[in-house]
């Protein structure tokens, strides 16, 4: 035991609560939840509202989980939830190359279970090794479920019929498993002894308050055991942030709203902020938050402060922000020297710097961290990134996605943004493909997609061009012409035969010898384009005399130009029918057996 006095409540900073999960499965309304619960139970004013956060102090959750939180157990001053749930968010707030979040809620509907957006959402807590509990939500769904507002869940859930009960177990256990699939050991959060290594699974209904007071426990009591020594911050020290919205506001011009995670910002003080460009070194003007609930409703939205604490949310009013980036750092000077602070927000900004390739797509994204997160499944996918920014896409970018060779690539991905004065035009005329999403994973799908479609329309063009192979036999006593053309029955042994082709046979020293061309084909004295293994019609082929150049019985085959036949075994070999894969090996085998290179 170290003889270090411990830090006092007041230098212990609010853990900092994301929230993540597919679209649907109730992030905003558990949010709402937990606003509104703490709002009823609490005295009127006791959650704060921050800007893009909402301050759940340790009073109200104590009175919310009732039974469940001992507040004499707890020093932490209570919970700060990020207002703008989903991964969008958790990926913009960086802090220090981590996650800005100290903790994460996945919330899963018991109904669906994993979605494609819940297993991205899993992937990133991975990546930034972010603590995390899962709200199983909407247990009210299950059919014959007695609901009991606001209740903690275990004794809702044992008051619940045994049918009612395994219905619920079956699909937690899909949860469980699901978890165990992405790497993680879970349960059901109160058989887990430590939750260091076991992810704790919280049953909850956004509708009906059922879980949310085991929620609020299991958080505050994971970041008193597990994240007390991260929570104590120098309160008095220069503020650290992270910018989570560049916004205009009518009377400040140009502000930043930002999540202070360190220390303490104060009117006048001198900040550097992450830009587009070079860091930004101004002066705060103004600290604005929102005004308390009651006075909402004046015309002023927001309240001055002259300085606040981490870790809170605040809207900062300076000069010259235009071009500060969301997910950028903020740091206040102090005390400090102004170039030191300057290499730090540059060093924070490089930690984000893509790795740009020569020929690739263009990338748009709204903040600094989703370009990050979208540039790395990108990567993931093997789909080269030649420009990614943060921004709205403009006519520039149009411009640069013209200027690559593979057409494939001439595209822009955006993420979560707008498109800027004629840049939706200039897309259209210069045949630049421009995808918008605010889900990563449907952007890289949908531009899979547009890729899938290209090149299939390539390959049916090649197609169309290439002669095909195919091997056919003469039948016996199905001469009806001699010459000029000689028109014989032919059956099709394999491959796709068409018309218009030049066509000969193997001699026994497997030298190629060609006779004329197939000029027509006729299917019960209908002419047809092309006739596949296995089909029995005339064929009328200009060039050889029946009886001295061709002769009943004999196998004929379709003649390749060397260079079809190469584009077939390299590029199209797999779209072909296995019977014509088999006419094309037979052919390349017996030309190469007199030259090994033929078609190579």
């Amino acid at each position: 035991m170290s003889d270090a006095p411990s830090p006092t409540p007041s230098d212990l900073r609010t853990p900092i609560v994301a929230v993540l999960g597919h679209v649907d499965h109730g992030k905003t309304s558990l949010l709402d939840k937990i606003r509104g619960s703490t709002v009823i139970e609490g005295e009127a004013g006791a959650i704060t509202q921050h800007i893009g956060a909402t301050a759940v102090p340790l009073d109200v959750v104590s009175s919310v989980a009732g039974s469940l939180v001992d507040p004499t157990e707890f020093d932490l001053p209570g919970l700060l939830f990020i207002d703008t749930p989903g991964h969008h968010a958790f990926t913009t707030l960086r802090a220090r190359g981590g996650a800005l979040a100290d903790i994460a809620i996945l919330v899963v509907d018991v109904n669906d279970g994993f979605q494609p957006q819940t297993e991205e959402a899993v992937a990133i807590l991975q990546d930034s090794q972010t603590p995390f509990v899962v709200a199983a939500n909407k247990v009210d769904t299950v059919p014959g479920w007695n609901p009991q507002p606001d209740s903690p869940i275990k004794p809702s859930y044992d008051s619940q019929s045994d049918r009612v009960r395994s219905h619920l177990d079956e699909r937690l256990y899909d949860i469980i498993g699901e978890l165990s699939d992405a790497g993680f050991s879970s349960d059901l959060y109160w058989r887990v002894q430590n939750f260091r290594k076991n992810i704790g699974v919280i049953p909850v209904s956004a509708e009906t308050g059922e879980g949310v007071p085991d929620l609020l426990t299991v958080l505050m009591g994971l970041s008193q055991r597990y994240m007390k020594e991260e929570m104590e911050v120098d309160v008095t020290g220069p503020g650290a942030g992270t910018v989570l919205e560049v916004k205009e506001e009518q009377g400040f011009g140009t502000t930043l709203d930002v999540i202070l995670y360190d220390g303490t910002i104060a009117e006048d003080d001198t900040i550097v902020v992450g830009a587009k460009n070079d860091p930004i070194v101004t002066t705060v003007r103004a600290l604005l938050k929102p005004r308390e609930l009651a006075e909402i409703r004046t015309e002023k939205r927001f309240e001055q402060v002259e300085s606040i604490a981490a870790a809170s949310g605040v809207k900062i009013a300076a000069p010259t922000l235009d071009d500060a980036m969301a997910g950028a750092p903020v740091r206040v000077v102090g005390d400090r020297d102004l170039e030191a602070v300057i290499e730090e927000v540059t060093a924070e900004l490089a930690e984000v710097a893509v790795e740009t390739a020569e020929d690739g797509i263009v990338v748009k994204a709204d903040t600094l961290g989703s370009l990050e997160a979208l540039v790395n499944s990108l990567e993931e996918a093997e789909i080269p990134v030649m420009r990614a920014e943060v921004g709205d896409i403009a006519p520039r970018d149009v411009s640069v996605a013209t200027t690559v060779e593979d057409d494939t690539y001439r595209a822009i991905l955006g993420f979560n943004v707008e498109m800027l004065g004629d840049s939706a035009d200039r897309a259209d005329q210069q045949d630049v493909e421009v995808f918008r999403n605010d889900v990563i994973y449907q952007l890289i799908e949908e531009y899979e997609g547009h890729v899938e479609a290209i090149e299939t329309a390539q390959r049916e063009a090649v197609f169309e061009n290439v002669i095909r192979p195919a091997r056919f036999r003469i039948l016996k006593d199905h001469v009806f012409r001699q010459n000029d053309p000689a028109v014989v029955g032919v059956e099709i042994s394999s491959g796709t035969l068409k018309r218009n082709v030049p066509v000969g046979y193997f001699t026994d020293d497997n030298d190629f010898t060609r006779v004329g061309v197939l000029k027509g084909l006729q299917d019960q004295g209908e002419d047809v384009d092309e006739a596949r293994a296995g089909e029995q019609l005339a064929a009328s082929i200009d060039g050889p005399t029946v009886g001295r150049d061709i002769d009943e019985g004999d196998v004929l085959w379709v003649d390749l130009p060397e260079k079809h036949a190469k584009v077939l075994e390299q590029e199209l070999r797999e779209d072909l029918p296995a019977d014509e894969r088999e006419a094309l090996s037979q052919y390349l085998e017996t030309r190469r057996k007199r030259d090994p290179f033929w078609g190579k």
